[in-house]
């Protein structure tokens, strides 16, 4: 009887399993939180206050591995808004027009995304889950990884005694941000895997409303993302429709503009973005939480794909590269990963291999990822960074005509966001087409605030009330 450990319950973990389901007699998960049995907060999950989405190459990987997830999604509430088409968006340097394009998001709270992912996964009879059940170590060694070492939560206090090993044909880590994957592989007499760390400081203050009464079902929500390259900290929030007729804002911010958590500075550093429509807005709806602020958010990618692991073993998600949050990418990425996974098995099924291919196509769907965020980040004041920073200025100068030009071709619009989303390849922004609409620049002015607004009758009255405006500072 072939068997498989997940360690950890989560996204990516949940994924990851029902791929190893069809390939094993039994996959457990190892789970140290207690899962809700409604849609609710957990514990293990402090971001979980804060926005969430997935992109459509990622909602369409969901459906794949889980097929119905996100009719499912929609059924509970889950909004989908076409990008830029359907949202509000000024990028780091101009308000977007409204292009149709071929991508979208799919916008719902944590909580209500990982109760219908859990109902579909566990779904599986092969697979179980062991809550409140923590990780202690890998069995195995240097060359083979034969099981994982766990601990029930509330056992006895002599470790040993309440110490049990779960036997593997392959185990699969994906315990996330927090993952102990380098000590344990060390213990394992492994030489430390090499990794890659920009960090900008980046910090989230967070709070839902209920939207407005005569909100319309097309409510457009708001995005406003950050500038790098300038000199001053990065600044952006965004303003999105959820289930249950209720918005998420979410502020973040680069080290020296971290979003404050205090009633009055929250909706001031909301006020003025060109325009203050995000703080008209908030004006009319009625909060429904308390601000909640995370940190945290750097990048950090160790490369599993570089390093000789042991047979049985690997890396998926977070564990893997943990992307910061504020550019949206980190469960599109997982569930792509998943999709990797599952090509690999499918192929050759569990040989002595996997792990280092499986590894190297998730390399594959990271590096893009990486460039967006990490590769943003190291342009922010104050940023730490192992990675060196070449050809800034041009970076910076081809970043910003990027942003310029599609915020107003519906060619290059199409493409970068098809592309950020996942539905196609980077190669796409390498065609000769799209690089010469690029370098010739932008063919129209800029839209102005008020005409980027009038694009959405979608916010019909609610931004109309001028007293609504706090005192604010542009960014």
């Amino acid at each position: 009887m072939t068997a498989a450990v997940v360690l950890g319950g989560g996204m990516a973990g949940l994924l990851a399993a029902g791929v190893l389901a069809d390939h094993v007699d039994e996959v457990v998960v190892v789970e140290g939180d207690q899962y809700p049995e409604e849609p609710g907060a957990r514990r293990g999950l402090p971001q979980g206050h804060h926005n969430h989405l997935f992109m459509k190459g990622g909602a369409d990987a969901l459906d794949e591995l889980l097929p119905g997830t996100t009719d499912l999604l929609r059924a509970a509430g889950a909004q989908q808004r076409g990008l830029p088409h359907d949202i509000l968006t000024r990028g780091p340097r101009d308000w977007f027009e409204r292009n149709p394009t071929d991508t979208w998001l799919l916008l719902m709270s944590r909580a209500v995304l990982d109760h219908v992912v859990r109902g579909q996964a566990l779904r599986n009879p092969k697979l179980t889950v062991r809550q409140h059940t923590k990780v202690v170590g890998l069995v195995g060694d240097a060359r083979r990884v034969t099981g994982v070492r766990v601990e029930r939560e509330g056992r006895a206090a002599d470790a040993e005694a309440s110490e049990e090993t779960l036997p593997a044909d392959i185990v699969v880590d994906a315990t996330g941000r927090s993952a102990r994957t380098p000590q344990w592989l060390e213990e394992l007499g492994v030489p430390a895997v090499e990794e890659d760390k920009v960090d900008a400081g980046f910090a989230y203050a967070s709070r839902w409303y209920r939207a407005p009464a005569d909100t319309p079902e097309d409510f457009p929500g708001v995005m406003i993302q950050v500038q790098q390259g300038t000199g001053r900290p990065g600044r952006g929030v965004a303003l999105l429709p959820n289930e249950g007729g209720k918005w998420i804002v979410t502020q973040f911010g680069s080290k020296g503009g971290e979003p404050p958590t205090d009633e009055k500075d929250f909706a001031t550093y909301s006020g003025d973005w060109d325009h203050p429509v995000i703080a008209r807005l908030l004006a009319r709806a009625t909060p429904l939480t308390g601000i909640r602020s995370y940190r945290g958010m750097h990048n950090r990618w160790r490369h599993y794909e570089k390093a000789r692991l042991p047979e049985g073993f690997l890396v998926i998600g977070d564990a893997f590269a943990a992307l910061n949050p504020t550019y949206g990418t980190g469960m599109t990425v997982s569930a792509r990963s998943a999709l990797v996974l599952r090509a690999e098995l499918r192929r050759t099924g569990l040989t002595p291999d996997l792990g280092r291919r499986v590894h190297k196509g998730i390399a594959k769907i990271v590096a893009f990822a990486w460039q967006s965020s990490a590769g943003n980040d190291v342009l922010f004041p104050g940023a730490e960074s192992t990675i060196p920073v070449r050809a800034e200025k041009f970076q910076t100068w081809f970043g910003a005509r990027i942003s310029q030009v599609a915020a107003r071709n519906r060619a290059v619009s199409n493409t970068t966001f098809s592309v950020g989303t996942f539905i196609a390849p980077p190669t796409r922004m390498a065609s000769l087409g799209y690089l010469w609409r690029i370098l010739r620049g932008p063919r129209r002015p800029a839209l102005t605030a008020e005409q980027a607004i009038a694009q959405f009758p979608g916010f019909g009255t609610l931004i109309e009330d001028p007293a609504a405006v706090p005192v604010s500072h542009p960014q």
